[in-house]
């Protein structure tokens, strides 16, 4: 009876041992599910928190040739030697100033009176065209163009001296060699933007002995150095470019071979100039995999030229996107647009749009500048 009992006892240790055996398992798998699980969720939100991006956004503005015939700034005077440019400026004004940075190619040199003005073919303009870009919204000139040694190195290094007095930033012409060294940039909500700018020649007029910072050339071993530098100190390379041929409409082999070289080396945007008229945009698809944005030609933005396209001109925006992943930077260029412009007989720029009967030649003129864009807008908002 009593060995009976005994393995009565037994078996039940046995059953009751092997019950809390086998929750005690089914415990410790739950529990090592639970941290398991989160631990997945703890590395999940790090990794997700690791590759969350940051992005900021820039617009980036530009203008065509401001080209101070004589008409032009004699039109500007208002005695004593004093000029006013802003009454010429004031229809466009909001447009200049909606950009977060805007881009004007100075064509004629501000040397100012003192040298005496002058018009076609050596030109020499008054200080006041610089006052009126600068209180309008322009943040920086380029000065590299066909007519950058008209009168001298006088009357460059007045202008440049004037320019300074303003802090409007100029590339393309330099007051030294120390001067060219230093890379224009400018940063606008966290997105930092380079200029440079070339031109093809001047006009036949020798660059002085050992002054080459006077003007940038179009020499492709000095555009690659210095967008290689640019790489290295900003998110956007802005590269002005004064080439082509005058009054066509469209560029020719020249101009696009030097624009995709140009955009293969790096530069992002690539801003013409020369043609006097406007020619179209295009999106240049680059051997990285990214693309890049041209305006062919920006035209005339104030000049006395008229007829023929000559007084049509333009501002042209894209909006530059900067994402920070994990460490990485994208730029993406987006949204271009363009809001084409006309000069009046009494030198006054306008929007295009707003001119009564000019609504075929708006029409016109959205279609030929759009033509290798179809994405391009004609409304900055």
């Amino acid at each position: 009876m009593k060995k009976l009992l005994f393995y009565f006892l037994l078996l039940a240790l046995m059953l009751v041992s092997s019950y809390y055996f086998v929750q005690n398992k089914s415990l410790k798998q739950k529990a090592s599910a639970i941290e398991k699980e989160g631990t997945t969720v703890i590395e999940e939100v790090e990794k997700e928190q690791s590759l969350t991006a940051t992005t900021s956004t820039a617009t980036l503005s530009a203008i065509g040739d401001v080209l101070i015939h004589d008409r032009v700034y004699k039109q500007a005077h208002t005695g004593n030697g004093q000029y006013d440019f802003m009454p010429m400026l004031k229809p466009i004004q909001p447009y200049l100033s909606e950009a977060d940075i805007t881009v004007a190619n100075q064509e004629t040199m501000i040397g100012g009176v003192e040298i005496g003005l002058s018009g076609y073919p050596l030109f020499n303009s008054p200080y006041e065209v610089g006052d009126a870009l600068k209180e309008s919204g322009v943040d920086i000139v380029t000065l590299a163009n066909n007519h950058t040694l008209d009168r001298g190195e006088k009357s460059i290094q007045n202008a440049l001296a004037h320019w300074n007095e303003l802090g409007m930033p100029y590339t393309g012409s330099y007051a030294s060699a120390e001067d060219k060294v230093n890379i224009r940039m400018i940063k606008r909500n966290g997105i930092v933007f380079s200029f440079l700018a070339y031109t093809f020649g001047t006009n036949g007029i020798s660059v002085p002995s050992n002054k080459s910072y006077l003007v940038n050339l179009i020499d492709w071993k000095l555009m690659e150095q210095d967008i290689s530098k640019a790489k290295e100190l900003s998110d956007v390379i802005v590269v002005s470019l004064h080439f082509g041929q005058e009054y066509q409409r469209l560029p020719n082999d020249a101009q696009k071979e030097l624009a995709y070289k140009t955009a293969n080396a790096g530069a992002d945007i690539i801003i013409g100039n020369h043609p006097h008229v406007l020619q179209p945009m295009e999106w240049i698809k680059r051997e990285d995999g990214k693309r890049s944005f041209i305006a062919y030609s920006l035209g005339n933005f104030l000049s006395a030229q008229t007829l023929d396209y000559k007084d049509i001109g333009g501002i042209m925006q894209i909006k530059v996107e900067k994402i920070v992943t994990d460490g990485e930077t994208t730029i993406e260029l987006k949204d271009p647009a363009f809001i084409p412009t006309f000069v009046d007989e009494g030198y006054i720029v306008h929007p295009l749009e707003q001119i009564a009967g000019k609504e075929a030649a708006y029409k016109e003129i959205k279609n030929h500048m759009s033509q290798w864009m179809p994405d391009l807008q004609f409304s900055f908002q």
